[in-house]
């Protein structure tokens, strides 16, 4: 029978321990004198949710670098054959016909990227023998529509032919004895992105007199800060939220469509009315350009395979590290251990030396089908106050895990003017000379040190400008409900 779980009013504390105001629950307020007996107290907090914090994805699989302008853009290699895949023509039996492409013309030039002399070969989309032709004639100079080529078949006739829809690529070419070379060229193909920077912000204030205030509970946070001074604890939580903000952001961000109320809100950080507000995030940028595996976790070897055949189609990226939550590990290390001969016994997959005092483990850090997949738990997607805690199910939009490529890319970088070696995911914040807008820290106020106005308090301001860059998403896997 499936047990249920429970907890101290149902469920765990999800409600945020920061106000932005002192209150009774922030402070120790039991100052009966009357009360002749001396309680028996820790002094040091009890850090009962372990290590509260949740960045780490992007450093381990990115880097960050410096940019000087409001706009970021790279340029990603194009296909290097050319396919179209909505191709069709008259049925007939004639030894050459006319087909119409419907796919979208090189942009710019309105032309198809097929020559003549060039062999091509056409298969149905809905499945079916496959024919070989030859191109003869290519659009207006052709005397034909620019979307439109002959092709004469090298079989007897095209019986088979039927007005359905065709995929067609070019395998080769061939002409004749003594004949002219190939007439016209092709250029790279080139696609262009681009992303913008967004300036992140937080403060955390304190007065005077409560800085010169010691309390007897000894403080501490993740970050090493300890002491009975209680607004260190706040000010170190306030900079360790900040910096887990700076990779939320980056992978949650999404640019404001035209005409939105945060384009209206933000219109003062659009460059000329050129640069919309927000910025593309990274589960944005791998929704839009990338894969996206939707309907449960793949929790057989032959989702997977499906994968598999999507990735040699993209990069073909030889390693893999996919970010996970709790359920899709499970689901990973199951459909592992069914691989085991023994594994209906549940016992017997993994290092198992029959040794008594060895901790069985049945879990896996990754497997090889094809390329090399390595699994990793994300915190971010456990922890329930931030994705963790969302709904699960069908159209519940839950992201459940992240396939990164590993490595780096070459891609074409405007600000050097050259190629340059890139990891697929890192950051770009702004700095110059002058200013470096990275991660800046600064004080204000009268108090703690600080002698920058007659404010009687101390405020720590944060600060960073930056936006993350996807490049190749085409080769990343998000796994969504």
């Amino acid at each position: 029978m499936a047990g249920a779980i429970t907890g101290a009013a149902g469920q765990p504390a999800l409600q945020p321990s920061a106000e932005q105001v002192a209150l009774q629950s922030n402070y120790i307020t039991d100052f009966n004198f009357l009360n002749q007996y001396l309680p028996d107290t820790y002094e040091k907090e009890f850090e009962r949710y372990g290590n509260r914090t949740v960045a780490s994805f992007l450093r381990l699989v990115g880097a960050e670098m410096p940019s000087n302008s409001d706009l970021i853009k790279w340029a990603e290699q194009g296909r290097l054959h050319t396919k179209y895949v909505d191709v069709a023509c008259a049925a007939g039996v004639a030894s050459s016909a006319v087909w119409t492409i419907g796919d979208n013309l090189s942009p710019g030039t309105g032309t198809i990227a097929i020559r003549v002399g060039q062999t091509v070969m056409l298969t149905k989309n809905t499945g079916g023998a496959n024919l070989k032709a030859l191109v003869t004639k290519v659009g207006v100079a052709g005397g034909l529509n620019a979307n439109q080529i002959e092709l004469a078949y090298y079989g007897s006739n095209h019986t088979g032919v039927t007005a359905d829809k065709y995929t067609m690529f070019v395998y080769g070419s061939e002409f004749k004895k003594g004949s002219a070379g190939m007439v016209g060229s092709l250029e790279a193909d080139d696609v262009f992105f681009e992303n913008k920077p967004i300036i992140l912000k937080d403060k955390y204030a304190v007065s005077g007199s409560d800085m010169a205030q010691i309390g007897w509970v000894e403080v501490t946070t993740e970050n090493g800060a300890t002491g009975y001074l209680w607004y260190l604890k706040s000010e170190h939580e306030t900079r360790l939220r900040f910096d887990d903000y700076l990779e939320t952001a980056m992978l949650e961000a999404v640019p404001a469509a035209t005409g939105s109320g945060a384009e209206a809100a933000l219109s003062s950080a659009s460059a000329a009315g050129t640069v919309n507000a927000g910025s593309e995030g990274v589960f944005y940028s791998v929704s839009q350009r990338g894969n996206v595996w939707s309907g449960g976790n793949p929790n057989i070897l032959g989702d997977f395979d499906s994968i598999i055949q999507r990735l040699d189609k993209q990069g073909a990226i030889e390693e893999n590290v996919i970010f996970v939550d709790r359920q899709f590990g499970f689901d990973i290390d199951d459909m592992l251990a069914a691989q085991n001969s023994y594994g209906a016994g549940g016992t017997s997959y993994g290092l198992f030396d029959n040794d008594q005092e060895m901790a069985l483990n049945l879990g896996f850090t990754g497997f090889r089908r094809g390329y090399d997949f390595y699994k990793s738990d994300w915190k971010y997607l456990n922890d329930p106050t931030m994705r963790g805690g969302l709904p699960t199910g069908p159209g519940s939009g839950r992201i459940n895990g992240l396939l990164v490529p590993a490595g780096s890319t070459s891609v074409y970088d405007q600000i050097l003017g050259k190629n340059a070696k890139r990891p697929f995911l890192h950051v770009r914040y702004r700095a110059s000379q002058t200013e470096d807008r990275r991660y800046k820290t600064w004080i204000t106020g009268s108090a703690g040190g600080a002698a920058t106005s007659d404010l009687d308090a101390m405020e720590v301001n944060f600060l960073s400008e930056r936006a993350v860059c996807t490049l190749g998403a085409n080769n990343f896997f998000l796994f969504q409900e």
